[in-house]
């Protein structure tokens, strides 16, 4: 036990993080992911009603797409936080942006989860994008389970896709449904272990659940004999496979528990979060920054892994997401920032539900407070109470697209160097700075152009600075230092720049350039950043 806790509240902290489950959803752009997540839910009653990505028919827009311009675009840019009950269990469900200009922030939320579900699209199966944010679950050990989602529309075969997921990812598919009727054609959903079937029909809009009804085998083999008849086939060769759910392969990341259905007619989602309850497991112990185990009645302890700014547009704060490791988190209390020792007071607390809040009285292991005013925390940033600790922090991904920023109004200078500073705080985009280009034309840094369109946008809407943007023809990025200033101060298609936390960053038009500066300068260190992905 923690020093400090008693064994009630010891015991208590270790009974609320087992109700915890704390999962992210990944998957491609257009997968569905903002529909499921809004789907989830509402089958916790969470929601009234679910919208969609592109309201129409009066259909409302979703509730984790807050921003303007995730509504105008139908895409999600931001992290959203959505916690709720569902039976005695407490949900964190971090929503990802999707695009793929947007990994470092989905990186980041994937810190602070204890499982995720890799979603794919019936007709494409595993994309781009899925791919590498699985090999980001893959790098932090966090188990995976595997919705495929659309089956209401044309598709592809479901052993086909299951096979793709082995063949590319080595991650062995263990079905836990399987759908009655071929993509295009989905009549229900067969549970692989028992044999019940369930038959659904779709509401009117899809904003509603779905009608569940339980149907004896023999029925339905009378009702759809076609497609009983090749159901029971595959999911007796599933069972020749040995596709059988294995706890323990789950749990080391060998293998994926697999549901189908469609989160947009709301089928088979109800039965993806019982198996989120069931088999995601609950936080445990998370290692500091040498490996160490932080027990979870240790003294509160959490990682800032996200800081958003402009969710209250009244207010204009920055807002802070906490994840809990250990300890019971009370509203007031006074933690210490780690990176500097300075205290910082939690009397604003916050949970987040799209861009709707509530203030939070206490928190435990697993879940996501949001802590306002919290203008000297960024990404990776640890804090603690009693017990000093310090997280891993959380690595800048490569950027790869490079723009110099001026305001467009002189008399806004003020404004935009304050948004500027607050944008590179909440890490939407990398600062870079040189004495030849001065303050007032900073380089901002992203993994993907899109980046740049959400900065333009914000620093117009929430800053009233609008910006004009001037593309660098710079394509590559290299960690190194004074040495390497001075030896490229004389090279062409190259510069060094300096990013806000005061790393050295040589960046070049592209790898040929770079590659004839590393041979020419062999003594100065030009050291890789984190890339796009783990394997790159």
């Amino acid at each position: 036990m923690a020093v400090g806790e008693s064994d009630g509240a010891a015991g208590r902290v270790l009974a609320e993080a087992r109700r915890r489950r704390s999962f992210a959803v990944i998957s491609h752009p257009d997968a569905g992911k903002s529909t499921l997540t809004e789907a989830l839910a509402l089958h916790a009653d969470a929601i009234d009603s679910a919208g969609a990505v592109h309201g129409k028919s009066g259909r409302r827009g979703v509730t984790s797409d807050w921003m303007e311009m995730e509504r105008a675009r139908g895409i999600s840019v931001s992290s959203a936080v959505l916690q709720f009950e569902y039976g005695d269990a407490v949900i964190n469900l971090l929503d990802t942006p999707g695009h793929g200009d947007f990994s470092e922030d989905t990186y980041r939320v994937l810190a602070a989860v204890d499982a995720a579900v890799m979603l794919l699209d019936a007709a494409k199966g595993l994309e781009p994008q899925t791919l590498k944010l699985f090999d980001v679950c893959r790098s932090r050990k966090i188990p995976v389970l595997t919705f495929v989602n659309k089956w209401d529309r044309p598709g592809r075969e479901a052993l086909e896709l299951l096979d793709e997921v082995e063949q590319t990812i080595g991650l062995r598919p263990m079905p836990l449904t399987w759908p009655l009727g071929i993509a295009g054609e989905l009549k229900g959903l067969i549970e692989v272990a028992t044999g019940e079937y369930t038959k659904f029909t779709r509401a009117a809009g899809g904003a509603t659940r779905a009608t569940a009804e339980v149907v004896a085998p023999e029925v339905a083999a009378a009702d759809e004999p076609q497609f009983w008849a090749t159901a029971q086939d595959e999911i007796a060769l599933l069972d020749e496979i040995g596709a059988k759910f294995d706890e323990k392969d789950f749990l080391a990341g060998t293998a994926t528990p697999v549901l189908f259905g469609a989160a947009l007619s709301n089928i088979g989602v109800a039965r993806l979060l019982d198996a989120l309850v069931e088999l995601a497991p609950p936080p445990g112990e998370r290692e500091d920054a040498e490996g160490r185990p932080r027990e979870l009645d240790a003294p509160l302890s959490g990682l800032i892994f996200k800081v958003q700014a402009g969710m209250d547009r009244a207010h204009r704060d920055r807002m802070a997401f906490l994840r809990i490791n250990s300890g019971r988190f009370e509203r007031g209390m006074v933690l210490t920032h780690a990176a500097t020792g300075k205290p910082f007071a939690t009397k604003y607390a916050q949970s987040v539900f799209g861009n709707q809040r509530t203030t939070v009285e206490e928190a435990f292991p697993g879940d996501i407070v949001g802590l306002v005013n919290a203008n000297a925390l960024r990404p990776g940033d640890s804090l603690y109470a009693a017990q000093p600790v310090t997280y891993p922090p959380i690595p800048s991904f490569a950027p790869e697209h490079f723009s110099v920023a001026r305001c467009a109004d002189a008399g806004k200078t003020k404004q935009f160097r304050r948004g500027i500073e607050q944008l590179d705080g909440e890490g939407v985009i990398q600062v870079l700075r040189s004495d030849r280009r001065g303050d007032q034309a900073p380089v901002l840094a992203a993994v993907g152009p899109l980046q740049f369109d959400v900065v333009a946008a914000r620093m117009e809407s929430e800053f009233n600075a609008p910006i004009r943007l001037e593309h660098l023809p710079y394509q590559i990025a290299r960690v190194t230092d004074e040495a390497g200033e001075a030896a490229l101060s004389s090279q062409s298609e190259c510069e060094v720049l300096t990013r806000s936390d005061g790393v050295k960053l040589a960046v070049f038009s592209n790898k040929w350039r770079m590659d004839v500066v590393i041979r020419k300068f062999p003594d100065v260190p030009f050291e890789p950043l984190l890339a796009g992905t783990v394997t790159e």
